[in-house]
């Protein structure tokens, strides 16, 4: 079966919003990542950005089981000499509330150009107000 190529004009990418108060991260992050890589179409192709765009409130009340949020860590690079930096789960989320979850779903999806160009499909807000209502997105569930 040949793989099927759909031009840019053609592609219908639909807007959903998701929120995540209460509702555990990893779960969120998969949701998220399948709708912006377009696995839930039926023109699927892995290398094209062809997925919809994708909404996500209240990003600061996303939960983790167990002992993550003190144990999980979170670690950041600066470049110098002893610049390795850790963060736990609670630290950063109160330091900057979207990152855990950008973080997670930028994992979830292909690492290159092809990633950061679905990366910008993704809009992810702290609180339930977000600029993007003119689009009407329709409720995805988790």
């Amino acid at each position: 079966m040949k793989t099927l190529f759909v031009k840019d004009y053609e592609q219908k990418r639909d807007w959903y919003i998701i929120d995540a108060a209460g509702k555990p991260l990893g779960r969120v992050a998969a949701k998220v990542a399948a709708v912006v890589r377009g696995k839930n179409k039926a023109s699927y192709t892995p290398n094209q950005a062809m997925g919809g765009f994708v909404i996500v409130i209240n990003a600061d009340k996303v939960v983790v089981s167990g002992n993550k949020a003190s144990g999980m860590l979170y670690r950041h690079y600066t470049g110098y000499v002893g610049g390795l930096r850790e963060y736990s789960f609670e630290k950063l989320i109160e330091r900057n509330p979207i990152e855990p979850l950008s973080r997670t779903i930028a994992g979830m999806l292909p690492n290159g150009r092809l990633g950061r160009k679905m990366m910008d499909s993704v809009k992810i807000y702290a609180g339930s107000d977000y600029p993007h209502k003119a689009q009407n997105p329709k409720p995805l569930e988790v």
